[in-house]
């Protein structure tokens, strides 16, 4: 499995603090257990498939697809609780 970042994410990250960036990062590792460990939800109004994982006051909107029988983790964004959404 492979993970790839969007330029939001990873922004995002690079703003974080030490102990924050560790917390979101153990928080990705769950995602590519099977199945995901987390607080995990579909999210409404997407037709793509997004989850959203819960990790402390943040959220990491996330999908997964398939390129060439790789599966493939995309981290669209992380943000606060009361940003991400907006």
């Amino acid at each position: 499995m492979e993970i790839r970042y969007s330029k939001a994410a990873e922004k995002a990250i690079r703003a974080m603090d030490k102990q924050t960036k560790q917390r979101i990062h153990n928080g990705i590792l769950g995602l590519m257990h099977k199945p995901p460990v987390g607080d995990i939800k579909l999210m409404q109004g997407y037709s793509d498939g997004r989850y959203r994982l819960r990790v402390g006051k943040y959220r990491i909107v996330y999908k997964f697809g398939l390129e060439n029988q790789l599966e493939i983790l995309h981290i669209i964004n992380i943000g606060s609780r009361g940003d991400i959404y907006k």
